[in-house]
Order: structure tokens, then C-alpha cells, then sequence
């Protein structure tokens, strides 16, 4: 099957990739002579007689045809792992000797059957075996049947099966698809058909390696590694990690040009990596397939580019932030402004792009960085580092930053950010609550900040010119959402004095902006006397600052609260969950200027939530209800009366009496039945006693 591996010098992901017999020169993963020698390429000859009669479908075992015995020379050997999890020698891995001689099966021809009467008896053997095969096939699902089709190269079978509604991308239980049966077997016929029927060329393997695999599908080792040979491939290494591998992977390993092609016409990523972080590439002898995949390379990094291009010019940056961010416009802005730079060349490489987001808690800081990290990569995970700076607020804990000096414990294991910078060096760094950090951390990110670089506790130095650092702080977000409030109130009376009635005209007063006299004279003092250092304010490339909400916006969250608890209500008790506008407009009234956001989730967890839960304990939901939230008839008075007041910095905004809310329970033609909802004990109504 693999009849060119030996011919030229294999890279070395190639050659931990497969069996031993493979590679060229001594080693490990290199031929091996004698009789434990596994069998060379496909049509070299007879295989290695195997220890048992194996069915070809999904690796089931079955017994030895009734006109063969099988006998074994020397005693039963001991089968199962090795030392450390690993595979006996006779299995095909490297290993200790086995303590007996190996076993080899040897056919027994019963002392009755005569020379002539062979000829007889392996017609009925191959018609057992066909009505057994016929049986098997039978059994076997739809997918299954196309996995072996696949396998012994059958393209009328995979057709038929295809045309018959087999799921060209169903996986075999260990993981692999047909593709990348086709694709290991050298069957490019099969490959093709696949790829028609809309085979999925950038799925990748599931199958890790035969102990991992046995012990996530709860399977006795063996029983996963004869699967693994007789339905998939017996020219690969057990030990290695074939987990992500796609189908182009298995094309470059069996060096298929063909199959190759193939692949990459229909859409196959090149760039693709497995577990292991090895694209097809890595995998590659020096010929025709590896100046293929050079090439293929390049023009799917252009294609790319420009796919990225039109996609950022048909969906900016501020419009997907938008989407998940309520408010902030002028933030997003900025932020938006900044990445396009970077995005298209504008920009500074010798030095990495740094934020500072100042505002209340609750305001959308770290939202915002988060969705900047989504929007730049689409793996989140290695692609945003979010530190909280508040477990650096000692000097000693500098270590845990870059990791600790040669000598001291912990300094194997490397620092918190230098590992994953490593990692990913042009992630999203987010510093959360940088004002708490010692300041021996904020000299430390002065290099970072200016260089690009940083040093880590053994001495090897992180490139991270590419990263972009945000750093939250909550210094001076009083003052922020005062003069904010203060500017939001005067635009309010300038537009009431113009026209009181027109209400675009006042909607339009929401959006304001922060002086650049105001950022001078009275945020920049506050951020010098708590970092008492001009030399760090004069590395951060903006200043964001996030403002409080605004009426409109308070409306928003509330909205978007409550269909968070009307899915969780549909979901799991079937209720529809309805509400009114007053509604919206008495739980905005529960902002609060601190706690931003926050104070919306609450007040709707404590005036609403509360509600629904006492309901459903006294069994006053039936299932499948609909059920709308109203405020009271004697309050919806008192709630226009509040109407003109703008949202202020406590939980309620005027004394006095606040709407009451209720739950409603809407029943044919319309008509709707108050719940009686008995109030359980509230800690407003206890007394306490001195």
C-alpha cells in the first residue's frame, strides 16, 4: 500500500507517524529483518500469519472456518501491554522479549479430506464464506458497509450505498471517516466518489492512539488495535497521535499524489493542523507532493487574505461588536479604529497595541475584549489571556507573572502569561483590575508595553510585538459617570427648551462626549497619582472610556434579561413568558450607577425571577401556559409620573412608592387571571429587635 515510503528520506513526523518497517536507516520506526518483520507494501507479498480469523467489518472476531484448524506452535503467550502502557513486541511496537516463543497459527488439514477432493472442499469453504460474508453485510448498518467499501476499494458498492442514503461523513465508533479510509488505503477512485457525495475533506480524525482510544471507549487495548489494522490501516505507528488528522494528512502519509490532488481541489485546508500542530506538510517526502502542497499553501494563505478583506469590508468590526455589546459607541470606536489599522498594515510592528478601558463595574470593559479576541481569532481559547491582577498584589507573586528563577520551586512550569504567550503571541491579553497589581508588575510591563518582548524566569525571551493588551480599571469611574450624567441632563434641558415633544430629539442627547479638558484636567492627575509613573501612562496607545447608560440603552438590557429567563422558562417548563413596555420601564428604574449592568441583572432576578420560582413551588403554573408580566393598574399613575426623571445613581430613582409588578396567566379569547401568589417571608418585612 505504502510501496514508495522506502525509496526517499523521511521527514521525522513521518517517521513517528509509522510502524516500524517504514523509515529508512536504523531506529526506531525504521525496517526491521526477521521474522517479526511486519509485511512491506501493499502486493509485496504475503502477510505475516495473524493470531486469529478476523472479520473485516468494524473488527469483529470470528471462529476459524469449520474445514481449517488451527493449532500453535510453543506455549500461549501472555497478550495485553507491556511496560508503561506500551504493546508487545509480537504486536508490531518495540518492547521486551516475550517470555515464550511467539505464537504462530498453522492450518491443519483433517487426515480424511483427500488430495482430490480439495477441490470440493474449497468451493463450499468460499461459498460459507461468501454466505458469511452476504450474512455480515446484512448486519452491518449503512455506514458501516461504507467504511469496508471504502476499504477494499469497491467504488460500485460505495455508489450504491451513497445513492442509498449512507451519511458520507458518519465516523467509524473510533473515530476515522471513509475519507480517510480512502485517503490511508491510496484508493483515489473511492476518494473522488466521496468528495462528489460532499465529503467533508477538513473533518479530522477522532482516534488518538490505541491505549488513549481503549481507554476513552472503555475497550481492551488489543481489541482497539486489531480494529484499528483491520479497518482502517496496519502500516501505522500505535503510539502516535493521530487525533485532528484530516484526510489530507493520511493522503500526504501515503504519499498519494493523486489522492492529494483530489483533496485539494475540493477544498481541503493545507494549512490545517492536527493535535500535534503539524499540517500535511510536516508530513511530506521531498517529490511531487510536497512541492504540491507548497504551492497549495500559498495560494490558500491568499485566498484567505482576501476572503478575510471582504469579509471585514461587507461585516466592520464596529457592527459585529455592536451586536453584543449594548452602548459604548464611542469605546467600540475606538477600539474598532485602532484593529483596522493593525489589520491592514497601518500600524507600528516594532511595538504591540496597548489599551487602557476606564469606567464603572458592569459597563461592558471586559465584554469588549473578549468579543475583540473572538472577532481576531476564532480559536478563543488560545487566542485571549485573561489575567486578573488582583493575585499580583504582592511582590512575591511577580513569579507567578513570568514564572520563577532557576533554583526556586515552580520553575519548570513557567509563568502565567509567558506560557500561553508562547503559545499564541498575538493573542489578546486582557489585564483585568490592573490598578490593584504590585508595581513591581507594572515595571515589568513597561518592557512588554514598549518592546514587544518579555523575558521569562529561564531566561528565554517571548516576541509579542503582534499581541494587543487591554488593561481594565475602575480609577477614577466616579468621576467619569458624573460628568457624564451631568453632560446627559444639560443636553436633556437644552433639547426640552428647543421642542419638548419630539422625541428623536431627545433620544439623540444620549450620545455624548468626553472633553478633552475634562481627560487633562481631571482623569489624567487621578491615573498619575495612582501609578505615580508618566512612563507607563505614555505607552498605552488610547484611553477608552466607557460611560453609564443611558435611558435607551437601560431598555435594552432589560429587554435582553428577560428573553434570557423567557428561553430558560420555554425550555424547561414550557411556559411562554410575555411582558408589557411598562414593564421594561419600572425594572430600568432598578439601575444602578455602580454596579451597571449588574444592577439590571439583579433587579430582574429579584422583582421578576422571585416571582416565577414562588409561583411554580405553590403549583400556580400549569405546563405549557403562557404567562405575562403587567405592572399594577393603581401604579402605572405613579410610573408616568417618573417618566421625565433621568436614570440616577441608586436602586430606584425617586422615594416613595415603586410599581408593583404581577403575573398574569392569558387564557382564550384574550382575557387574562391575576396569580395569587402568596408572598413568602421578606427580609424588608423582619424586625429586628436591639
Amino acid at each position: 500500500m505504502l510501496s514508495s515510503v522506502g525509496s526517499r528520506c523521511a521527514p521525522p513526523g513521518l517517521v513517528r507517524l509509522l510502524r516500524p518497517g517504514l523509515g529508512s536507516g536504523p531506529g526506531p520506526g525504521l525496517p526491521r529483518t526477521g521474522p517479526g518483520a511486519p509485511a512491506a507494501a501493499e502486493g509485496a507479498g504475503s502477510s505475516a500469519p495473524r493470531p486469529l480469523w478476523r472479520c473485516t467489518a468494524r473488527g469483529r472476531h470470528r471462529s476459524a472456518p469449520p474445514s481449517v484448524r488451527v493449532s500453535w506452535r510453543g506455549s500461549p503467550p501472555s497478550v495485553g501491554p507491556g511496560p508503561i502502557g506500551t504493546p508487545m513486541a509480537e504486536l508490531g511496537g518495540p518492547g521486551p522479549d516475550p517470555p515464550h516463543p511467539p505464537r504462530v497459527p498453522v492450518p491443519v488439514v483433517p487426515h480424511r479430506e483427500q488430495r482430490n477432493g480439495r477441490r470440493s472442499g474449497a468451493a463450499l469453504a468460499g461459498l460459507a464464506a461468501g454466505m458469511a460474508l452476504c450474512y455480515l453485510r446484512d448486519r452491518m448498518s449503512k455506514e458501516d458497509a461504507l467504511l469496508e467499501a471504502t476499504r477494499i476499494n469497491d467504488t460500485s458498492e460505495v455508489s450504491r450505498l451513497l445513492a442509498a442514503g449512507a451519511d458520507v461523513n458518519a465516523r467509524h465508533r473510533l473515530g476515522w471517516t471513509a475519507l480517510m479510509v480512502a485517503a490511508i488505503s491510496r484508493n483515489s477512485s473511492v476518494v473522488k466518489i466521496l468528495l462528489a457525495a460532499n465529503a467533508d475533506p477538513n473533518l479530522g480524525d477522532d482516534f488518538s492512539n490505541v491505549y488513549e482510544t481503549a481507554k476513552e471507549k472503555g475497550l481492551h487495548s488489543l481489541e482497539v488495535l486489531v480494529t484499528r489494522e483491520e479497518d482502517f490501516s496496519n502500516r501505522l505507528n500505535v503510539r502516535a497521535n493521530f487525533r485532528g488528522c484530516t484526510a489530507l494528512h493520511y493522503a500526504v502519509l501515503a504519499d498519494d499524489h493523486r489522492s492529494v490532488t483530489l483533496l485539494l481541489e475540493a477544498g481541503a485546508n493545507p494549512l490545517q493542523k492536527n493535535e500535534m500542530g503539524h499540517t500535511p506538510l510536516d508530513y511530506a517526502r521531498d517529490g511531487e507532493v510536497k512541492e504540491l502542497l507548497k504551492a497549495a499553501e500559498t495560494k490558500f494563505q491568499e485566498e484567505q487574505r482576501r476572503r478575510e478583506v471582504e469579509e471585514r469590508r461587507r461585516f466592520p468590526l464596529e457592527q459585529r461588536l455592536k451586536e453584543h455589546i449594548i452602548g459604548q459607541e464611542s469605546a467600540i470606536a475606538t477600539v474598532g479604529a485602532a484593529i483596522r489599522r493593525k489589520e491592514n498594515g497601518w500600524y507600528d510592528e516594532e511595538h504591540p497595541l496597548v489599551f487602557l478601558f476606564l469606567g464603572s463595574s458592569g459597563i461592558g470593559k471586559t465584554e469588549l475584549a473578549k468579543q475583540t479576541a473572538k472577532y481576531i481569532h476564532k480559536d478563543i481559547k488560545k487566542g485571549f489571556i485573561r489575567l486578573d491582577m488582583s493575585e499580583f498584589q504582592e511582590r512575591h507573586e511577580v513569579a507567578k507573572f513570568i514564572g520563577s528563577p532557576p533554583g526556586y520551586v515552580g520553575h519548570e512550569e513557567g509563568g502565567q502569561l509567558t506560557k500561553r504567550l508562547r503559545q499564541c503571541p498575538n493573542a489578546v491579553v486582557l489585564f483585568d483590575e490592573v490598578d490593584k497589581a504590585h508595581p513591581d508588575v507594572l515595571t515589568i510591563m513597561l518592557q512588554l508595553f514598549d518592546e514587544g518582548r518579555l523575558t521569562d524566569g529561564k531566561g528565554k525571551t517571548i516576541d509579542c510585538k503582534d499581541a494587543i493588551f487591554i488593561m481594565t480599571s475602575n480609577v477614577a469611574s466616579d468621576e467619569i459617570a458624573q460628568h457624564a450624567l451631568q453632560l446627559r441632563q444639560e443636553a436633556l434641558e437644552m433639547s426640552k427648551k428647543r421642542i419638548a415633544e419630539n422625541l428623536e430629539d431627545v433620544q439623540s442627547t444620549d450620545k455624548i462626549t468626553i472633553s478633552k479638558q475634562f481627560k487633562e484636567k481631571v482623569i489624567r492627575p487621578i491615573l498619575k497619582a495612582h501609578f505615580k509613573r508618566d512612563e507607563f501612562l505614555g505607552r498605552i496607545n488610547e484611553i477608552v472610556y466607557f460611560l453609564p447608560f443611558c435611558h435607551s440603552e437601560l431598555i435594552q438590557l432589560v429587554n435582553k434579561e428577560l428573553n434570557f429567563w423567557a428561553k430558560k422558562a420555554k425550555a424547561r417548563h414550557n411556559i411562554t413568558l410575555l411582558w408589557d413596555r411598562e414593564v421594561m420601564d419600572v425594572l430600568a428604574d432598578g439601575y444602578n450607577l455602580h454596579y451597571g449592568a449588574r444592577s439590571i441583572k439583579h433587579e430582574v432576578e429579584r422583582r421578576v425571577v422571585n416571582q416565577l420560582a414562588a409561583a411554580y413551588e405553590q403549583d400556580l403554573l400549569p405546563r405549557g401556559c403562557t404567562l405575562r408580566i403587567a405592572v399594577e393598574d393603581s401604579d402605572k399613575q405613579l410610573l408616568k409620573s417618573k417618566e421625565s426623571s433621568f436614570p440616577g445613581s441608586g436602586s430606584g430613582s425617586g422615594a416613595g412608592k415603586v410599581p408593583t409588578l404581577r403575573l398574569e396567566i392569558v387564557e382564550q379569547g384574550s382575557r387574562a387571571r391575576r396569580l395569587d401568589i402568596q408572598t413568602p417571608l421578606s427580609p424588608d418585612n423582619i424586625t429586628h429587635f436591639l
